[in-house]
């Protein structure tokens, strides 16, 4: 699969650190991806900040680690996540969360 990635550098990403470090990108319009404006070095804090709303409109969770060479797409992992988390608590997925996790199931989410 491949995956497309905006044009902009990874600033954030330390050269040579082992370190994996998270980014979410953000769709600021309808056909529009810009760089992520927030990187986090654990996916905990991601998934809350998703869960909280800290995210304007989340399309894709990527983790890069530096020192290993590698660039996973973890999407997956974070919606699946954010559902078992709404499920647990009985609550419904949050709408500012909805599409995320919907382009990520394949349908779409009115709660959990």
């Amino acid at each position: 699969m491949a995956v497309h990635m905006p044009n902009c550098l990874l600033t954030g990403v330390p050269y040579g650190a082992d370190q994996t470090v998270y980014l979410v990108f953000d769709s600021f319009g309808a056909s529009r991806i810009d760089c992520p404006g927030i990187e986090r070095d654990d996916l905990e804090t991601i998934i809350s900040d998703l869960l909280t709303g800290q995210f304007n409109a989340p399309v894709r969770v990527m983790a890069f680690n530096t020192l290993e060479h590698w660039i996973e797409d973890v999407s997956n992992q974070v919606v699946e996540e954010i559902i078992a988390r709404c499920d647990i608590d009985g609550v419904s997925i949050p709408e500012h969360v909805r599409d995320f996790v919907a382009s990520h199931t394949g349908f779409a989410t009115s709660g959990c």
